[in-house]
């Protein structure tokens, strides 16, 4: 069985040279290498415009450049909670963080129905964004962060942004009152596109909850891995975790994806010893994030604020 490398590189803060300089020493350590004239989509969490629950834009721009520099097509793109990507690309300073590389910030568009599952005798389909399914290869970039969901979110996750706008909202109203069915979901998600590599921004983690409204941890932390799902495994073994306190985690386990696995996983920099977080804290109990009727109605609502507002 052929190891999984998951490049695990320290990083204390957010300077700009040091931070742009450890994302190319973690992108080249894990191995990951994407042919000159793919186009790769970079996928972060602009999940509402909220700093902390952002993945950072130096972060970010340290990924793009890096491909830049191997003759890589990259395109930026996401469809957050609230809003538009561009509106929260502009708030947590993204959009300056990218115009000197010439890049801009896309939305998801022209979903896709895909099957995700099957569920009382009926096929869930999400609207997945063409701009991914068409995609050469992907990069996961997410905030690594507490769910009150998931427990984590970490890049396997953070491929749910590449459903379309409202219909992520739908999706949650559909299958998101059965934790473990919706973890299922997203992994059929993740098998549907595109080879998808990640790279996760700990160097500022939150804790105690999340997605959003959680506590700033500093984790001092990026990890790359040609494969999203290592790269979530080698996180959750940081953590010490075990696989049924994480529905993702212990779903693929369950379907045998050799790569949810901490002994098929290799560490070409620091092991996961190598990181200290002794008081991160995760949800102690996870809620459903099932969108009724009600919380449907006032999410529509809420969203369309934000369009107007961002």
């Amino acid at each position: 069985m052929p190891d999984f490398p998951v490049a695990l590189r320290s990083c204390a803060d957010y300077g700009e040279a040091p931070l742009v300089s450890r994302v190319g020493e973690a992108l080249d350590a894990c191995g990951w290498s994407p042919a000159r004239g793919d186009r790769v989509l970079l996928k972060p969490n602009l999940i509402r415009a909220v700093p902390l629950a952002c993945t950072h834009p130096l972060v970010i721009k340290g990924a793009a450049t890096w491909l830049l520099d191997r003759g890589v097509h990259v395109t930026v793109a996401d469809s957050p909670g609230f809003g538009t990507a561009k509106g929260v690309a502009r708030a947590i300073g993204l959009e300056d963080a990218l115009r000197p590389l010439g890049l801009e910030i896309c939305e998801m568009d022209n979903p896709v129905p895909i099957a995700v599952g099957e569920k009382r005798n009926r096929v869930p389909k999400w609207g997945v964004s063409r701009l991914a399914l068409e995609s050469d290869a992907l990069l996961s970039l997410p905030k690594v962060k507490a769910h009150g969901m998931m427990r984590l979110s970490l890049a396997v996750k953070n491929l749910f942004g590449t459903v379309r706008g409202l219909r992520k909202a739908w999706a949650h109203t559909l299958e998101g009152e059965n934790v473990v069915a919706f973890a299922a979901c997203i992994l059929e998600l993740y098998r549907a596109l595109p080879p998808s590599a990640a790279l996760l921004d700990g160097v500022t983690a939150m804790h105690v909850t999340g997605p959003v409204r959680g506590k700033p941890y500093p984790l001092g932390l990026l990890a790359a891995s040609p494969d999203v799902m290592a790269a979530d495994s080698a996180i959750y073994h940081l953590f010490g975790v075990s696989p049924d306190q994480v529905p993702l985690w212990d779903t693929a386990q369950k379907r045998g994806l050799p790569q949810a696995f901490p002994e098929h996983l290799s560490y070409p920099l620091s092991p996961p010893s190598a990181f200290s977080h002794p008081d991160f804290l995760l949800p102690g109990r996870l809620n459903d994030v099932s969108f009724r009727p009600h919380r449907l109605f006032f999410s529509l609502c809420r969203r369309a604020w934000y369009a107007l507002t961002n």
